[in-house]
């Protein structure tokens, strides 16, 4: 939940006014507060976060309404003495994205989640730990592989919250050097990797607004960065000569089979932001090898992928529940399962709607499946969990590269955030 905020926070800074076009701003907003209202209610004290509730071996063996569940809810949570610093750390961006958001309308409240942004920022990285480490229940679910990156991630965030230089100094720095892997393309930003978000958005400070003054570590980190982003936009970019092979022959990226469509969707949407970071700057484009890009032809990779997701793609089949008229009919997803009525199925008994071969008969509007393999075959099965399961993220970072690619490729991002 944290980072699907982070994401969403993220469009509506750049692309609010395109968003209130479309009459989704608010929505937009809702949706992101509803999730920091959470989080502000997780985080118990300044290092005692609560991160899941549930325990999602029993909850698989249950198919039921959410709002009929009864089973026990344990949680768990973080604290020094079993730390977690990527989920600490990625609430804290989550919470510092969305203070920005919502400043202008109430500042009581985003200087409410700065505090706790800073507080778990500070928990992230004084106790300094894996929490696929501390609490190993949780890799058979959501398996960390690191969290450097969301320190860095976290810092970024901060120093666009709060103007405050000690953010990014770490990012520069020491931290910079050993977590933000300078250097290395193609990297794919994801849940669990945050690197190629955190160098756009280290670059976009270096295109728009460099700190005057700059220590000497500073100027040479944001270069780093901006190199870093150059090199992520040319391995996008199917005509470069470094581009990526990690694609399907119907032009997605594709990295993985759990949640495919996740990598295509955020590289989209780092492209999308990269090519108006250009444009603000007014430099002409990227080198790569030799050979220029447009920030057009940036904005062309993005939409070619979003796109594939809506279905451009060989299947002709969009990916997002509801959207056109050939779209996954049988989403995983109990709610959407379970037709409305006052039956309420207890864990064995609603597994005749998860094994219904039947479409469902609650449509949810606007949720992203797992996609296809990488031959480009899909099964449109209830029971079919690694391709017709829906993430939050992935929806909340097709609302804002849609928002994105709605505007020209002139678009006027704002210069400073600080």
């Amino acid at each position: 939940m944290a980072f699907t905020a982070t994401l969403l926070s993220w469009g509506v800074l750049e692309y609010g006014p395109a968003m209130e076009k479309a009459g989704q701003l608010a929505s937009a907003r809702d949706s992101i507060r509803w999730v920091t209202d959470y989080l502000l209610k997780a985080h118990a004290s300044p290092q005692e976060l609560y991160f899941q509730v549930g325990d999602p071996n029993q909850d698989h063996k249950c198919w039921m309404r959410p709002e009929d569940e009864t089973l026990p809810r344990p949680s768990l949570k973080l604290d020094p003495t079993l730390p977690g610093s990527e989920v600490a750390a990625e609430t804290a961006a989550a919470m510092a994205a969305a203070s920005m958001v919502f400043r202008p309308t109430d500042a009581t409240y985003a200087d409410l989640l700065v505090t706790h942004a800073r507080q778990l920022f500070n928990f992230s990285d004084s106790y300094r730990a894996s929490y696929s480490l501390t609490i190993p229940a949780v890799q058979a679910f959501y398996n960390s592989t690191g969290y450097g990156d969301e320190l860095l991630w976290g810092a970024t965030w901060l120093y666009y919250a709060t103007g405050d230089n000690t953010y990014l100094a770490y990012v520069t720095g020491v931290e910079g050097e050993s977590f933000a892997e300078w250097g290395v393309f193609p990297s794919w930003f994801s849940w669990d990797n945050k690197r190629p978000a955190v160098q756009v958005l280290l670059a976009r400070l270096q295109l728009l607004k460099p700190p005057s003054n700059a220590v000497n570590t500073v100027s040479k980190g944001l270069t780093n960065y901006k190199t870093t982003s150059d090199g992520l936009m040319c391995s996008f970019l199917p005509r470069s000569p470094t581009a990526t092979k990690d694609r399907t022959k119907g032009g997605m990226l594709w990295v993985g089979q759990w949640t495919a469509l996740q990598h295509g969707i955020n590289a989209a949407l780092l492209a999308t932001f990269y090519s108006d970071y250009l444009n603000a700057a007014r430099l002409p484009g990227i080198s790569c090898s030799g050979i220029s890009f447009t920030p057009l032809q940036l904005r062309a990779f993005a939409a070619s992928q979003a796109e594939y997701v809506l279905g451009n793609n060989p299947m002709s089949m969009s990916f997002m529940v509801g959207y056109g008229t050939t779209y996954p009919k049988k989403l995983h997803h109990r709610g959407a399962s379970i037709p409305e009525s006052q039956t309420v199925y207890d864990c064995k008994g609603g597994f005749i709607w998860l094994d219904s071969t039947e479409p469902n008969p609650n449509v949810a509007y606007g949720a992203i499946v797992g996609g296809p393999f990488k031959n480009e075959s899909y099964s449109d099965s209830r029971t079919n969990i690694i391709q017709n399961e829906a993430s939050t993220y992935n929806s909340a970072a097709m609302a804002s590269l849609s928002a994105g690619l709605s505007v020209s490729g002139n678009y006027p991002v704002p210069v400073s955030w600080i």
